[in-house]
């Protein structure tokens, strides 16, 4: 008998809804990248996208969404995404994906959307709650599904889209069910999230989760006055220089954790233990930090962004990759649902 398949699909994606920020990058971007440089010969196919249909839940400017777009894909290539091994594309450029969530929306249950705890808090803190932001979880199904089909995705993504992830896994079952192949077979396989645990939640200068929602972020490529402008409005508490403080209640030092070495870390957190290390002190060596970690993929973003046909020519040759694999699944859909 023939040995298993080992093949996979790895996908994900970013909204361009403002400038990405530290908490993009630790959450989800940094494995982008990685996973972009080591796909090839494993049995990997792999697709991260700009997802601009998802960023119209809340942005109303058509100048600013084109130039956000472009700006997520010149971070990626900054941070050293290959695009030989990769695709990189823009969402609405495989426009059969909006298809097929209107196919899901059709099985979802309206009382699963509603538990939605991400369509809640972005809610909660001001967004108009508009029908795509409810829907938001079926068009990433279909974002997810849709270049997988039988064979199983893996999605490298933040913690905080977990539920959305079982959302998808639940659409693939409900599809499944109701539009079985001719000998039962599935047309979609479930897909599963890869999270880093040890980056989860990044703090954003107020303390809560960093979002572009919150305003609350720092920038990925922040430089100068502007860097130094973010990190000093790091909200932190009124413990006095000379005193004691607690490491690990502390969002500058949370910070730190993201960038520095086990031997620093462990260093700079017994300097807050035994007092005498200010939060401005914390700071100080966060900024040196960020500015240091990011300064090779800055300077390699100045020289892309004199290069914007370059650029473009990446995002067109991925979405002809992507169209390939969303076509072949689509027909599938279609003639089991009926619509051909």
């Amino acid at each position: 008998m023939p040995a298993p398949s080992t093949r996979r699909v790895v996908l994900s994606g970013i909204q361009p809804s403002g400038t990405l920020h530290l908490g993009n990058y630790f959450g989800a971007l940094r494995q982008h990248v990685e996973r972009s440089k080591h796909t090839t010969g494993d049995g990997n196919d792999a697709f991260f996208f700009v997802v601009n249909y998802h960023a119209l839940t809340s942005l109303r400017d058509a100048d600013a969404l084109r130039r956000y777009t472009f700006d997520v894909a010149l971070d990626y290539l900054a941070l050293g995404f290959d695009p030989t091994h990769a695709a990189l594309f823009v969402q609405s450029d495989v426009p059969a994906v909006t298809e097929l969530a209107w196919i899901f929306n059709c099985l979802t249950p309206v009382a699963r959307l509603e538990k939605g705890v991400a369509y809640k808090d972005k809610v909660q803190n001001g967004l108009v709650a508009n029908a795509g932001l409810f829907t938001y979880p079926i068009l990433q199904a279909a974002d997810i599904l849709i270049y997988g089909g039988d064979v199983p995705t893996v999605v490298p993504v933040g913690a905080d889209q977990r539920q959305n992830l079982e959302t998808a896994r639940d659409v693939a079952d409900w599809f499944n069910a109701a539009f079985p192949g001719p000998e039962g077979e599935p047309t979609f396989a479930l897909p599963e999230a890869e999270i880093l645990p040890d980056v989860a939640i990044v703090p954003g200068v107020d303390g809560r989760k960093m979002s572009k929602s919150y305003g609350n972020t720092i920038g990925l490529f922040d430089e100068g006055n502007v860097l130094k402008k973010r990190v000093a409005a790091i909200v932190t508490d009124s413990t006095p220089l000379e005193e004691p403080k607690d490491p690990d209640a502390d969002n500058v030092f949370a910070l730190i954790k993201l960038f520095a070495t086990p031997e620093e870390t462990a260093e700079i957190a017994a300097k807050y233990r035994a007092g005498g290390y200010g939060y401005g002190h914390a700071k100080g060596r966060l900024r040196e930090l960020i500015d240091a970690h990011f300064a090779e993929a800055r300077e390699r973003r100045k020289e892309l962004a004199e290069r914007p046909d370059f650029v473009r020519d990446v995002l067109a040759d991925g979405a002809r990759k992507a169209r390939r694999r969303a076509d072949a699944v689509m027909d599938t859909v279609r003639r089991r649902t009926g619509l051909r």
